[in-house]
């Protein structure tokens, strides 16, 4: 009876062990199932702006609204509003092909070219608290205005920022347009030509002003999406950003 008992055992414990082993190996083929295939876009990825790129594209402005940045009362300066219309600037009627656009992260600057002719180079303030992605992109859409929301309370990098100035999202294959990157013009610091975003692009507004009636697509409306027709024109990020 003892040696019928411990072969029982015996039995009953290669049994635990062996389907112990059989969910282990299920769970690593289900995993590696999940990595490979799941869409890119179901997958959790950080939002350069939580609000921008998930709520609202109107490039509406935002009457008597108010900012947070850092923890500290924001208000949007007077200017932002005072002009809703496109200035004609160098380069407005130029072939899209011949226009590029350079962010120099080390040396915080943005050059924009028409073929070999530099026209425009200022000082801009890319990512601290969250990198700049580098690479090729092309701007895919550009807004007026819009609210840019992020950061973490916790650790005092909160903000939330109505009436941004002259936004032009960006992206390529790898930096997905649901990502929120852009350039932008920035009211709430006067740091330019230091790191000072989450990520974006920030410039002076009368320095991205002239910028976003350059770029492509050509501005129509407070939201002007790029079409096959017209390309929105080619970004190139490059450079490391300092530690500041």
């Amino acid at each position: 009876m003892r040696k019928k008992a411990r072969k029982k055992r015996r039995n009953s414990i290669r049994f635990s062990i062996s389907f112990i082993s059989f969910l282990l190996g299920l769970a690593v083929i289900l995993a590696l199932i999940f990595a490979l295939f799941l869409p890119k876009f179901a997958r959790s990825e950080p939002c350069a702006n939580a609000i921008s790129c998930i709520k609202d594209l109107s490039g509406a402005y935002e009457e008597g609204a108010t900012g947070i940045f850092l923890g500290r009362n924001v208000s949007v300066p007077k200017y932002i509003a005072s002009s809703n219309e496109e200035r004609a600037v160098l380069g407005d009627t130029t072939n899209n092909e011949s226009k590029h656009i350079y962010v120099d992260l080390t040396n915080q600057r943005l050059y924009a070219y028409e073929g070999k002719k530099m026209v425009f180079n200022f000082p801009v303030s890319t990512g601290k608290w969250y990198p700049t992605p580098t690479g090729d992109f092309r701007i895919w859409v550009k807004l007026r205005y819009t609210r840019m929301s992020g950061g973490d309370s916790s650790i005092g990098t909160y903000y939330n920022l109505p009436n941004v100035p002259f936004v032009m999202f960006f992206y390529n294959n790898e930096i997905s347009k649901t990502r929120g990157f852009a350039l932008h013009g920035a009211y709430w610091h006067n740091n330019f030509g230091h790191p000072m975003s989450h990520g974006c692009v920030n410039m002076r507004t009368e320095d991205v002003e002239k910028l976003y009636s350059w770029a492509n697509p050509v501005s129509t409306s407070n939201t002007t999406y790029a079409t096959s027709n017209d390309q929105g024109t080619l970004v190139t990020i490059y450079g490391v950003t300092p530690k500041e």
